[in-house]
């Protein structure tokens, strides 16, 4: 397809052509009589810069839904009853619909109005979110105090060292355990579920379109500059995610029904719920917003196509004599034949399902072939799964080694991790572009900055404390499994005219010896006192019969002797995340530049389609299935294990930080061997040089800068 060389008297000889170009494409011929004013007011969505601005903003909103939900996932647990393996996979789940059909889009991509598509696309991510929220709005108000019966203020005296509790509880058990609040959390689930999948079947579009729509219609030396502001702008969401997170966590969850008299808890306390859903209607507000342009850019720009197609061939033919180097050879190959370049665009399309069913297989096992390209998929699909669980579970981690508040959380990682990523990715480009990096060197590069990242999650391994002593809990040392019996007590006898519930959960602290209980009933307290102070007001139990000389106990969990650490730890994760960002774009331009060109399309689409299918998608679940591993204290609900109350701090620290150190390695090592690789190609090629005639070599280039681009193609 060529640019329209005919003179303007030649238009009604072509009506089909220019009036599907002025109808579906929006272009406007050059001899159109139209005054020019008219014509340059509606130019500004024929305008790639301003694509590349909206698109920009609509990944940033898309990824700070899917974001979100990862800052909030362990509030969604508590709000729920959720294990970390469960929340893992709704985290993952979004991945589904999106693995399902992201090579179908790469490769008949070309068919459809792009813009168009990304617009449909992020109105189903905006309805995704307004589906995550709508479990909060048809379940009954949270209650964090499981004993207390409907009719009474929560946190009262029930879950005091009272003859009458065991009365109580049995009926509130039951109240709490009937059919219909049963049906009713599994409703909500399967609505969060649900809105998972939509969310990934609603940014199918929004990355390949956009980033092929930025490749056609941009100029091939400006092309990496775009992409390197998209990605760097997208890195945005995830970050203003956590940030929106730690603003809403904050608030109680049920702010718009609040009960009468206000509630009894900080957000300090561990059965604080925050408010959750707000977040996911706030960024589903946004990215309806940024949807809306899409539906304005055409199909194609040929305006602004013609004009790169021509300074194209003035690049190639300027820049030619003076290239050198394995970069020139990239270029050239570029550069060099446009028509072909467009005669496979006008091939692929042509393809019907049943054809690239058949044609598929034979693409995919040829590009999974290449040695370079395989590689480095593998380390992308091993920093992608440590991205994934830390992204999902770190904000959990913090709050448990570190006794830090969600909110507080979120904002560590929206503040500090987010933007030194951003810094890496960034980073990572100018080296390229600035150094004007080989693969040889781009593999060095991605070698070295996982190299160093590895070397500093080495001393994450000795940063957190021991979880501090839990009376009812048996906790043996050097063992991986952790019993809990909440029948045991320090004193023996101490909670026999209790009858404490079994499945209340409130935490009591006694500051002096820093043992925890379960409840106010399990430390043997008979009364409740509230000391108030300027700022804030404090509630101790008192009488009680299990702690040593009597002495009153604090309302909440004994915070961890290793808070100051939180800081240093952030400091060191995300110094590491920016070496790992360093290798994204030197290790994305190792497969642009390691496939053939008609593969280039749907390389990139099998790349994002193994990421989901090897990492986004399993390493949510594997790092919750670990996660639970370290649990020493289940709540019960309805007769089934809910949420983890108490986690083994060393088990998790090493378990966790070793599934981010066995993914950085198994990276490491795949660059590795992408150098060796590429070394012994250097080796192989220059034995070949040195075997041909070198006379012959220099007839052929000179002969080959005399002819044409269209008669020099090999």
């Amino acid at each position: 397809m060529g640019p329209r060389i005919g003179p303007v008297s030649e238009e009604p000889q072509m009506p089909d052509k220019d009036i599907k170009a002025m109808m579906g494409t929006e272009d406007t011929p050059g001899g159109k009589a139209s005054p020019d004013p008219q014509d340059s007011r509606p130019s500004v969505f024929h305008s790639i810069k301003v694509f590349v601005l909206c698109h920009s903003l609509l990944q940033l909103a898309q990824l700070m839904i899917s974001g979100y939900l990862k800052g909030s996932i362990s509030t969604v647990e508590k709000r729920f009853g959720l294990s970390s393996q469960t929340s893992g996979l709704l985290a993952a789940f979004n991945e589904v619909g999106n693995t399902a059909l992201i090579v179908f889009v790469s490769y008949f991509g070309s068919r459809v109005h792009r813009p168009r598509l990304i617009g449909c696309g992020a109105i189903l991510v905006a309805l995704a979110g307004l589906l995550m929220a709508l479990p909060h709005f048809i379940s009954e108000p949270y209650r964090f105090d499981n004993t207390s019966p409907a009719d009474m203020p929560q946190d009262s005296e029930a879950s005091l060292c009272l003859p009458s509790t065991s009365a109580r509880a049995p009926a509130s058990s039951n109240s709490s355990c009937s059919s219909h609040t049963q049906a009713q959390h599994l409703v909500a689930v399967g609505i969060m579920f649900t809105a998972q999948t939509v969310l990934g079947v609603g940014g199918v579009p929004i990355q390949p379109f956009g980033i092929s729509y930025i490749d056609d219609f941009a100029h091939n030396s400006n092309s990496p500059l775009y992409l390197g502001i998209l990605f760097a702008v997208t890195m945005l969401g995830p970050g203003m995610a956590y940030g929106l997170g730690g603003l809403m966590l904050r608030l109680y969850v049920d702010i718009n029904r609040m009960p009468e008299g206000g509630i009894n808890l900080t957000s300090k306390d561990p059965r604080w719920v925050g408010a959750w859903w707000l977040g996911f209607l706030i960024s589903a507000g946004v990215v309806a917003l940024a949807a809306i342009p899409y539906f304005f850019f055409p199909r194609e720009m040929p305006k602004e196509k013609h004009e790169l197609r021509f300074r194209r061939r003035v690049l190639a033919v300027s820049a030619s004599p003076v290239s050198k180097g394995e970069d020139s050879s990239s270029e050239q190959s570029t550069e060099a034949s446009p028509e072909k370049k467009a005669g496979l665009a006008q091939i692929a399309p042509n393809l019907t399902a049943v054809q690239f069913i058949k044609v598929f297989p034979r693409v995919l096992l040829r590009t999974l072939r290449h040695p370079i390209f395989l590689l480095v998929v593998l380390s992308q699909v091993c920093t992608s799964s440590m991205v994934a669980g830390m992204a999902t579970f770190l904000p959990k981690f913090l709050e448990r080694q570190f006794s830090v508040t969600a909110s507080f959380a979120n904002l560590l990682i929206g503040c500090v991790t987010i933007p030194l990523a951003i810094m890496g990715i960034v980073m990572g480009g100018f080296l390229v572009k600035r150094l004007r990096l080989g693969p040889m060197r781009c593999s060095i590069l991605c070698l070295l900055g996982m190299l160093f990242c590895l070397l500093l999650s080495l001393p994450l391994f000795f940063m957190g404390c021991s979880t501090h002593h839990i009376a009812g809990i048996i906790h043996q040392p050097g063992f991986s499994l952790v019993s809990a019996q909440p029948g045991l007590e320090r004193f023996p006898g101490c909670m026999e005219p209790c009858s404490c519930p079994s499945d209340d959960f409130n935490p009591v602290c006694e500051p002096s010896s820093r043992v925890e209980y379960l409840t106010p009933c399990h430390a043997g307290c008979t009364s409740r006192m509230v000391q108030e102070a300027l700022d804030k007001s404090q509630v101790f139990y008192t009488n009680c019969s299990c702690v040593a000389g009597g002495s009153p106990v604090l309302a909440g969990s004994c915070d961890s002797a290793c808070s100051h650490l939180v800081l240093p730890f952030m400091i060191l994760v995300g110094l590491g995340a920016t070496l790992a960002s360093v290798t994204h774009t030197p290790s994305f331009m190792l497969i642009l530049r390691g496939v053939k060109k008609e593969d280039k399309t749907l390389a990139v689409g099998i790349q994002f389609m193994l990421q989901r299918v090897l990492a986004w998608m399993p390493s949510p679940v594997i790092h919750g299935t670990a996660i639970d591993t370290t649990c020493v204290h289940w709540a019960q609900s309805c007769g089934r294990r809910a949420v983890c109350r108490y986690y083994d701090n060393d088990l998790l620290r090493n378990r966790f930080i070793g599934l981010q150190f066995f993914f950085k390695t198994s990276s490491l090592a795949c660059f590795a061997l992408i150098l060796a690789i590429l070394r012994q190609q250097n080796k192989e090629e220059g034995t070949k040089a040195t075997v041909s005639s070198p006379g012959l070599q220099q007839q052929l280039l000179a002969s080959g800068r005399e002819k044409k681009p269209e008669e020099s193609r090999v």
